[in-house]
This record gives C-alpha cells, structure tokens and sequence, in this order.
C-alpha cells in the first residue's frame, strides 16, 4: 500500500466521522459507514464506494496503525501514567530483539549468498520461501508470543503494587527520559499502538494540561528534538517563559509537548487543529505568538502553513513567530549520518548493518532538510525525504512577523564559510537563519535575523541574551519598522556591540 493511497483512504475516513458523529471509524467496515450517511447524504454515496474501490484492501490492524500514525496516539490525549511506562518497556523490548531479528536475518543472507554471485532479487526471492526464513519467522512469532505474555503480567503485577500511584503523572526525569525515547524511536511507537507513546498535549505555566478558561494574548513555546516542555524550565525566574510573563503580565504562556519522533509535518498538522480548537473553545483569545527551539520552529511553521491552506480561523489571530537555532533548510549532523549509511550500504558484508540506521525515527529524518510539508516523504515506499533540490518551497504568511535566532560557538566574527558550516555546533548560521539560494530562501527582513556569538545549540535556549531579544520583539509587537534596521550581532561581552 502506498503512502497515496493511505491519504485517500485517510480522507475518506475523515469525511465518515463527521457524515456520522459516531464511534471512531476504525470500528466500522467502511461500506456499513457509508450505508449509515445514505438516508441523509444520497447524493455522496456512489461516489464514497467508487473511491473505496480504487483503493488497496486494508486489514483493521493495518487501519489502527495507519490512523495511529496521521493522528497520534488514538487511545487517549493525557500525559502518561507509570502503568503506561511500564508497559511500553516491556513492549519496546520486545520489539528491539524483532528489530535485531531482522538485521541479523539480513546478513545471515548476504553472508550465504554473495560470496556464490547469487546475492540478487531472483536469490533473494527463493530466500523468502525457504527453510532459514521460516525459521526466522517461527523466532519472531515467539517473541511476539512471549512479549505478549510478559506484558500482561507486567500490567497485572503493575495495578496490583501501583494501584494507588497508576494514574499518577510521571516525574520530572522519567518524563523527559520518555520524550528521548520517543525522539529516536517515536513513530516506531506509534505505528505498533505502544502506550510509550506520547500523545500531544498544551500545559500551562505550573505543569498542568490546559483546561481553564484563557483570554488575550497567548504565547505558545515548542521544545525541540528528544526533549519536552520541562526543558524551557517552567516556574524557574529564569526561564523564558517566567520572563515573558514577567515582561508582558497580560500574555498567558503555554507549553506544548508532543512526540518528536513523528513526522514534523504530522506534529504540524496536529498542532493547528490543536490551536483551532483552542480558540474555538477560547473566543477571547486576541493574539497568538509562536516560539520555537530547533525542531519546534519547524513544528510551527508547518502548522501555520497547513492552518493557511486549510484556512483555519486561528492564523489570522497569530502576531509572531519566532524561531531559536531552528534548521529551516536542514541539520549537518542528519545529512552527515544519511550519507555515512549510504556509504555503509554500499559495502559487502557491511549492507546489512547500514538497517540500523532505519531504527531512527521519522522525526529525524525530516531533519536532513528541514521538511515541513507531506509531499516531502508521503509518496517514497521507505522511511525518507526527497532528495533536497526536490523539496517543496514552504514559504511563511505574509501577515506573520517572523524573528530567526542562530547561535555561533565562535565567539568574534569572522566572515567565513567555516563559521558558518560550524554555526552552533548542530545547525548552520545560514539554516537558522533560513537562508538557502532563492528557491528555499524564507525571506525574512535583515532586521528580524540574530545571531549570538559564543552559544551552543544546547544553551541558545537558556541564554540570558536571546531571552532580552525575544522579549523586544514579543513586546515591540510591530510597532517599530525594524524590518530596514541591520540585523543584531551579539557577544558574550555586552559591552561590545558590532554590526556587520
């Protein structure tokens, strides 16, 4: 089944829930769906069952991991409990040694069959009928069997010793070991419905998913890759969000966690329905800023670009985005691993290995170009991106005032394509600042860009520095035209102040 037809087949499943406002469409055999929505919606039916036609059959386990993977987490939208930890372990387990089954299946027939010229389709083929792979299924059906086996005992052991700490939200450490785990493996999670998974949740300031009424102006921060909204420090005085409530007592900060393993633009896709539901639930709402670290920039501007072309109502509301060491055309360091593999792969004996580089997640892979969009991977057959003179142009709303933050671990300037490449040790200058030839260029005014020397990747986010800038520009809110204004060149020095 193709990644086309999925997106068919997601559409119309989509159309069902709202034709019938009834239980999740996973439950029905599709053709009863549509009978239920003739009565009142003749003239959609044909049509319904043409479309259903064309596309591949689907088993219902492969529905639930399809669905699980465009939406989420489909079994629930709260913060995960020990009992879900605990299970999810035991099942990720498991799945590793499947993992490790695979890959040693793998050299075990490259090592049989190369060294005979025989290490091609038409081999590889006959290998699927014979005796070793049957006994690497029967290996794989075991595990599946005994994980199975112990994670029903674990949950019964787990309700029994835990019961009183069950629903009981995770501590601070296991939280964010939980958010790593999902960062290199998340959509892995998702896809076989593991409760290890994260699912998407906004907090409020004091660690609590969001349930109270808001009003006014909202700033929303997005954490990046493997980490989770504990990493922006909440309640710390030092902290971003304390000194934006701090600066602007009227704005209401929000934390967004969600699973960075997943696709960036499935994460952006659900962040937009998020905040459309969030004003639709919020009314007063008058203003959404948008702030994201490394990957939740890119989070965030994939959910303004599918809120612009699928018209929501809550784009129209957003003042600001601002960006921090975001790599809006790519990451060294993915490129760097994809095209090692790629070599890895290349070699005899050695092909086999380069699968371990399949484990990383989705999330990841988006990295190697900074892919916002569905187009970029939803056609490919494997877990990829296009190639980078493929990928399509995400250009930002032209009513949003967007502010690009890169970091620089030299601490001077020095105009050179080393300082550049080098940039905060993760992300370039030039992709953090969205600066890539005319085609992928995000053309934001030089007066928006910054660019803070002597900061690495990991400590842009807690600079005492980038935090004043952010804090002008949040509270400026477009009243100064610093669109013709040279863009801002900060040192470790505050008493030295150079433009470029």
């Amino acid at each position: 089944m193709t990644y086309s037809s999925y997106y068919e087949y997601s559409t119309l499943i989509n159309f069902v829930r709202i034709m019938t406002k009834s239980k999740p469409v996973e439950s029905y055999n599709l053709y009863e769906a549509c009978e239920l929505i003739t009565a009142s919606h003749p003239v959609f039916l044909d049509e319904l069952h043409e479309k259903l036609d064309s596309l591949n059959t689907l088993d219902e386990d492969e529905i639930v991991k399809l669905a699980a993977a465009d939406t989420g987490n489909p079994r629930k939208n709260t913060p995960l409990t020990f009992e879900d930890v605990l299970e999810g372990l035991t099942h990720l387990a498991t799945t590793g040694v499947l993992e490790v089954t695979e890959i040693i299946e793998s050299l075990h027939s490259e090592i049989l069959l190369r060294p005979f010229g025989r290490f091609s389709e038409d081999y590889l083929t006959r290998w699927q009928g014979g005796l070793t792979r049957q006994f690497y299924n029967g290996m794989r059906h075991i595990v599946q069997q005994v994980g199975t086996g112990v994670t029903e005992t674990n949950v019964k052991l787990t309700r029994k010793a835990l019961r009183q700490y069950s629903d009981r939200v995770l501590p601070d450490t296991l939280k964010q070991l939980v958010n790593v785990v999902n960062g290199i493996i998340g959509d892995h999670l998702i896809t076989q419905n593991s409760p290890l998974a994260l699912p998407m949740i906004i907090y409020d300031r004091y660690g609590q998913p969001l349930g109270n009424p808001i009003s006014g102006r909202v700033v929303l921060l997005s954490h990046g890759l493997c980490l989770s909204y504990l990493s922006w420090h909440p309640c710390e005085e030092d902290s971003l969000g304390e000194n934006i409530a701090l600066a602007l007592p009227k704005t209401t900060v929000l934390y967004l966690d969600y699973n960075t393993g997943k696709r960036i633009s499935q994460n952006g896709r659900r962040l937009s329905q998020m905040i459309q539901e969030l004003i639709e639930d919020n009314p007063d709402i008058t203003q959404i800023d948008l702030i994201g670290y490394s990957m939740g920039g890119l989070v965030s501007r994939s959910a303004l670009f599918y809120a612009e072309q699928e018209r929501l109502d809550w784009i129209d509301r957003v003042g600001n985005l601002v960006t921090i060491g975001t790599p809006h055309q790519g990451a060294m360091l993915e490129r760097i691993g994809y095209y090692v593999l790629d070599v890895i792969g290349k070699v005899p004996f050695a092909a086999s290995l380069s699968k371990m580089g399949n484990i990383r997640s989705a999330g990841i892979i988006d990295l190697r170009h900074g892919s916002i969009r569905d187009e970029d991977w939803k056609y490919l057959k494997q877990r990829d991106v296009l190639p980078e003179e493929f990928r399509h142009p995400t250009s930002l709303p032209r009513h949003v005032r967007a502010f690009f933050i890169s970091g620089s671990i030299v601490e001077g300037v020095y105009d050179s394509k080393a300082t550049n490449l080098v940039g905060d040790g993760l992300v370039t200058i030039e992709s953090a600042l969205g600066e890539a030839g005319d085609f992928h260029t995000l053309y934001v005014p030089e007066g928006h860009k910054g660019i803070f020397y002597g900061v690495n990747h990991i400590n842009l986010q807690y600079d005492s520095r980038v935090h004043q800038q952010v804090i002008q520009w949040l509270n400026d809110n477009g009243k100064m035209d610093s669109a013709l204004m040279p863009r801002i060149e900060s040192f470790v020095d505050d008493d030295i102040e150079v433009v470029v």
